[in-house]
């Protein structure tokens, strides 16, 4: 259906990437209000027109014209786009690398709880991209975005706990945050779980099941993982 520029701005939190372009006998109408309302200077519409460009959808891919519409939302504050810069900046698409320039963006991100920039922070850290390793602030990353539910970092953090890197050795947690993880379908997580479980003792198997049984995600402080355009790009 064609949706009129005030109900754009209005579903942009709640359908996020693509919602806005599904109906292919419109799409062109609403890609247009998504432009109008960029232009008026709305964040979250530059963002999502930004992602929309990065991935080639409805429009001819564009690296610099994303790397210009993140820009212009970065600059407003938006986290989702502080996020999707450092990673534009991180993997040198539309932009010279800059390890350090997108370390400070995905900081930016990170710090109002942005799970994706949590992650990839965390990737940073862990495989030392710009800026020495370090496995204790990986796994506070790690941690930060996987109390919100980010599945990646779930598995990057209970393979730290198994490992015993940035954290104390503990067969408990790695289980319980790989449990979480596998219980998503991801595929290393499924590994590394299985790996560990023939190491534990059935008690220790009992109470991490236990934990992630009860285990609830932490509220975010930026906007909520259905609310962002998802650009996911790990590292």
């Amino acid at each position: 259906m064609l949706l009129k520029l005030s109900t754009v701005l209005k579903l942009l939190p709640v359908l996020g990437l693509l919602g806005l372009l599904i109906s292919p006998l419109h799409a062109e109408d609403n890609l247009t209000n998504l432009r109008r309302a960029a232009e008026k200077g709305n964040a979250t519409a530059q963002c999502t027109l930004g992602v929309l460009h990065y991935i080639g959808r409805g429009v001819v891919q564009n690296y610099q014209e994303a790397l210009r519409l993140f820009r212009l939302s970065a600059e407003q504050g938006h986290a989702a786009a502080q996020s999707n810069l450092g990673v534009m900046y991180l993997q040198g698409k539309g932009v010279a690398q800059d390890f350090k320039e997108a370390e400070r963006l995905l900081r930016l991100a990170a710090n109002k709880g942005h799970a994706t920039a949590q992650s990839n922070l965390g990737i940073i850290y862990l495989h030392g991209k710009g800026v020495n390793k370090d496995f204790k602030e990986a796994a506070k990353w790690f941690r930060m975005a996987a109390d919100q539910g980010k599945t990646s970092a779930q598995t990057r953090l209970g393979h730290l706990y198994a490992l015993g890197q940035g954290v104390a050795r503990d067969d408990v947690n790695a289980h319980m945050w790989l449990n979480l993880a596998a219980s998503r379908g991801d595929k290393e997580a499924i590994k590394l779980r299985e790996t560990l479980t023939k190491r534990m003792h059935p008690d220790q198997l009992a109470k991490a099941q236990e934990l992630a049984k009860n285990w609830q995600p932490s509220p975010t402080l930026a906007e909520p993982r259905d609310k962002r355009p998802p650009i996911e790009q790990e590292i």
